[in-house]
């Protein structure tokens, strides 16, 4: 109680050497206010530093993807192969698996392109016919106006979107680019990725070295499990969306079927939008009722992923409330974009692992464990 007496009298008299009694709390809160201020200012130069060197960044965070899916195929095959040799497969194998794919896809379109032009031809036609009948009531004359302002604002932006195009031919040069430069570190990353994480340990004072040993191992773990168990959700619900638009005889299913599993990426936004996209390639060729089957998967398939696929996937790995997810994902995408929105969830879930980890009690060591 004396040492209390003291430590207040001590408080108060500081408070009173400009003639101001400042309130205790007050104290406090400015306290952790400029701390605040300084971890905010530091985390915006990270990301001002990340969005200058953005094709790096995005290029390490694709090999870090490609190192969480394929090390345990490595390791595999390096039981009966030498590492080196072992790698170049696993690496190799899955990129010629990938190619494989989008070249079958490429092939599909482009058979298919004089029927699919006819069947969006025909689509056209039944959908102003639809809109024209019951219940809408929508008269001729506002269709055909609504076709007119479409074509002029075409011819009249003719030259922007030609340059979007070339733009966007531009970004997929630094997309390539990305892709090489994630291979490359991907095979050393596989390769000897614990060897990197010994080295960077090396550097550190003594007194780090655990702590950041048991930082790094529970946002390697975090991370693989998110991005195995997300690999997971997205081929289930390409695999799901590709058998019902078959069914629903939908054209370009398998492209769909891709755009789905690419699309569940972005948690809670992208199969919604990427069905969407299917909903109206089914209006245009098949109609309004086939329309809204499709429409119907939007609500199956976003149940099913909420309820069971990610709390049976990724529960073990993410612990997120959806909230914090939706949160991240739109903040992910103001800052950056649809990369933002792809990489916002597992930045979010490795940090808050790292957290929990540094929080509770060091465990034993573990001699010769390393994130990779």
């Amino acid at each position: 109680m004396a040492r209390a007496r003291t430590a207040g009298k001590a408080m108060r008299a500081a408070g009173r050497r400009d003639g101001v009694e400042v309130n205790p709390g007050l104290r406090v809160a400015a306290a952790y206010a400029w701390r605040l201020l300084v971890l905010g200012v530091a985390v915006y130069v990270v990301f001002r530093i990340l969005g200058l060197l953005q094709l790096v960044a995005v290029a390490l965070f694709l090999a870090l993807v490609v190192t969480a899916v394929l090390r345990p195929l490595a390791d595999l095959l390096a039981r009966h192969l030498p590492r080196t040799v072992a790698v170049v497969l696993s690496v190799l194998g899955s990129l010629v698996v990938v190619l494989g794919l989008l070249a079958l896809i490429g092939s599909l379109v482009a058979g298919e392109s004089d029927q699919l032009g006819q069947e969006f031809a025909g689509g056209i036609g039944r959908i102003e016919r639809w809109l024209e009948g019951s219940p809408l009531h929508v008269s001729h004359t506002v269709v055909s106006d609504l076709q007119g302002k479409l074509t002029t604002f075409i011819s009249k932006h003719r030259s922007v979107l030609i340059s979007s195009a070339l733009t966007g031919a531009g970004r997929l040069v630094e997309v390539l680019t990305a892709v090489v430069l994630a291979l490359f570190c991907s095979l050393f990353f596989i390769h000897s990725g614990d060897k990197f994480w010994h080295w960077f340990q090396k550097l550190l004072p003594e007194g780090a070295r655990d702590p950041w040993g048991r930082a790094g191992r529970a946002a390697w773990r975090t991370f693989a499990g998110y991005t195995r168990g997300i690999i997971i959700v997205a081929a289930t619900n390409a695999v799901l969306v590709g058998i019902a638009l078959f069914v629903l005889r939908v054209p370009l299913a398998l492209p769909l079927m891709l755009l789905e599993f690419f699309a569940a990426f972005i948690p809670l936004v992208g199969s919604p939008v990427a069905l969407a996209v299917a909903t109206v390639v089914a209006l245009a060729s098949r109609g309004p009722v086939v329309a809204l089957v499709v429409l119907a998967l939007i609500v199956v398939i976003g149940q099913l992923e909420g309820h069971v696929l990610h709390p049976l996937v990724l529960s073990w790995a993410v612990r997120l409330h959806p909230v914090v997810v939706a949160v991240s994902v739109i903040a992910g995408s103001i800052l950056a974009g649809v990369i933002g929105a792809v990489v916002a969830v597992p930045m979010v879930s490795v940090a808050w692992s790292v957290l929990s980890e540094l929080r509770a009690r060091p465990g034993p060591e573990h001699p010769g464990r390393s994130p990779g």
